[in-house]
């Protein structure tokens, strides 16, 4: 089995599993919606710029707690078989 394919089994068993998962899943997503509106501007605001900088922080933030869940999930995965 490829990591790839090990990465998606566990994400598909997490979003089924975990409350926490899920929620940050729906905050990716929520912050990726904003960012994609605010790319489709032509010119951002002082304020939409402050908010694109944040929003990508918080989204990276987001990322970073998924993957922590992602690499527990893979070493109690590993230590159980």
């Amino acid at each position: 089995m490829g990591a790839e394919t090990l990465d998606l089994e566990i994400k598909d068993h997490l979003m089924s599993t975990s409350e926490e998962f899920q929620r940050l899943v729906q905050e990716h997503q929520a912050y990726e919606r904003r960012l994609e509106a605010l790319t489709t501007k032509t010119y951002l605001s002082e304020e939409e710029k402050v908010e694109e900088i944040r929003l990508k922080k918080k989204k990276l933030f987001i990322k970073d707690q998924m993957q922590q869940l992602i690499s527990r999930a893979k070493q109690q995965r590993v230590g159980a078989q």
